[in-house]
């Protein structure tokens, strides 16, 4: 049989959800069975053949020997002495009398009538055949003889025939097995088995069978296949340990891609701070020089020795707690920090960004007819860094009132408000900044939030606003987007709309 590895429990095979007598059969008993029982039936089939034959042979010499007796015994009719018809054998018999007593048809007595000598072959009674004859009158003779060395020919060729059937089935078995099987089947098998236990012994020398011992038939096309696709199967593999290879650069070259992203995004952030506050140098200067001039004349009394008066010391109190607001502002601005996530009152972000936002003379022009409408509900509270987030409010009020500035004849409005609502079973604040001026153009709007799309790259735009905006909403895990107002709105404009989640579901 075939040479097999011993197996472990878990590599047993599993049940063979095929059912017959030959599923849990080796090849070679299998072929064994199958032959000896085509032998088997081809001798059974071959007996039952021969025998309608061989009984017509028995019986047409036991009719001949019958035959041939009547004539003898029954010469010109005359019945022969008893003790004549004693002596004629064992094998023989004789019976005389009229039709009814011999059981003879009418048709069969008609028939010896008529025939040859008078005398008709009758069929076998199931001992032996003979001849019916005439004898005259009413008597007729029934002479059947038990051709014995006929019988004996015969069971001669039946012991012949399953002999031959014997004797063929060991030439055949015997052939098979020795010139015909071993190279054309088990060899192959045997072959295709090694390969395969190469195959799961991971090794890659012996998994391919070679092709001297590859036969030409339907099992040598299923072993050039298993060949083919092992072969397909290692070129696949080694192609996907090249892309596996190749991807994993390219993940550390993404990973270090992001990491530099990240790092412009901060310097995008802190390059817009500092252009913010550049374009509000001049307002904030302004808007220091009056409370400095109150500071330097109270300063210049008290040097001179003369006190100041109760009133002198509220205001000067009070300007000094202006420019400490004015200072904290700037500096909460300007400043760079990892985010920090608290509890954030909107309504009080959105205040700052305006006042912040009011110190740029560039933004705010004197005699500019433009009001500004935090109407978003005092308590509306957000868990999100407030500085990062008072960052993007300054550059979207920013941006309104700059579109606004050049409309003339139109009083500006930017309107800033919120609201709850729940989508997907969470809590989201939707801000809105609206403004009433021209609205955006349509082929700014799929690239408003990328660094530098601005239409406005001169003194008072740096185009990286509303990019910083979109990193900061991104990073406190909602979104930034923009649209123009409805067609069918009284009014146009911009209308950019915030989403982030509630404090007490972050």
């Amino acid at each position: 049989m075939f040479a097999q590895r011993p197996q472990k429990p878990s590599e047993q095979p599993a049940a063979n959800p095929r059912r017959g007598i030959f599923a849990g059969m080796r090849i070679r008993k299998k072929l064994f069975v199958l032959h000896t029982l085509f032998s088997i039936s081809l001798g059974v089939i071959l007996l039952i053949a021969l025998k309608p034959a061989m009984s017509k042979v028995i019986n047409s010499a036991e009719q001949e020997q019958a035959h041939q007796l009547a004539v003898v015994l029954f010469a010109d009719s005359v019945t022969p002495d008893p003790l004549v018809l004693q002596r004629v054998g064992e094998q023989s018999r004789i019976v005389i009398g009229t039709q009814s007593e011999l059981g003879l048809s009418g048709i069969v007595a008609d028939l010896a009538r008529g025939a040859e000598a008078n005398t008709l072959p009758i069929g076998s009674d199931g001992t032996s055949a003979g001849v019916a004859r005439w004898l005259g009158g009413n008597q007729y003779a029934v002479v059947r003889v038990r051709a014995q060395r006929a019988r004996e020919m015969i069971r001669l060729v039946y012991a012949l025939v399953v002999v031959t059937l014997l004797v063929g089935y060991m030439l055949v078995a015997a052939a098979l097995e020795m010139f015909v099987l071993p190279g054309h089947l088990y060899g192959p098998i045997r072959a295709m088995l090694k390969a395969d236990l190469a195959v799961q012994d991971g090794d890659r020398e012996n998994e391919i069978i070679p092709s001297p011992e590859i036969p030409g038939d339907e099992l040598g096309e299923i072993m050039r296949s298993r060949n083919n696709t092992i072969e397909t199967l290692r070129t696949n593999e080694r192609k996907l340990a090249h892309t596996l290879d190749k991807l994993e650069h390219a993940a550390a070259d993404l990973h270090k891609k992001n990491m530099l992203l990240e790092t412009a995004q901060r310097n995008l952030e802190g390059a817009d701070r500092l252009a913010s506050l550049g374009m509000m140098s001049a307002g904030i200067a302004h808007e220091l020089n009056t409370p400095l001039a109150v500071v330097k004349g109270l300063v210049d009394k008290l040097s001179s020795g003369d006190p100041l008066s109760t009133t002198e010391i509220t205001l000067l109190s009070r300007v000094v707690g202006r420019l400490e607001k004015l200072s904290d502002g700037l500096l909460d601005f300007a400043r760079v920090r990892p985010p920090k996530l608290v509890g954030a009152d909107i309504h009080k972000v959105v205040d700052d960004a305006w006042m912040l936002v009011r110190l740029d003379r560039q933004i705010a022009q004197p005699g500019q007819n433009i009001e500004v409408l935090n109407e978003v509900p005092k308590g509306t509270v957000i868990q999100c860094d407030p500085d990062r987030l008072f960052q993007v409010f300054v550059n979207l009020i920013r941006n309104a009132i700059s579109a606004l500035v050049h409309e003339q004849g139109v009083v500006g409005r930017v309107r800033i408000s919120a609201s709850r609502e729940t989508r997907d079973d969470i809590a989201w604040v939707k801000i809105l900044v609206e403004d009433n001026g021209p609205g955006i153009y349509a082929e700014m709007i799929g690239r408003l939030f990328e660094p530098f799309a601005s239409t406005k790259l001169d003194a008072k735009g740096t185009g990286l606003g509303l990019a910083v905006a979109n990193g900061i909403i991104r990073e406190h895990h909602g979104v930034l987007t923009v649209t123009n107002k409805p067609a069918d709105a009284p009014e146009t404009g911009a209308v950019f709309e915030l989403l982030l989640r509630e404090a007490q579901r972050i």
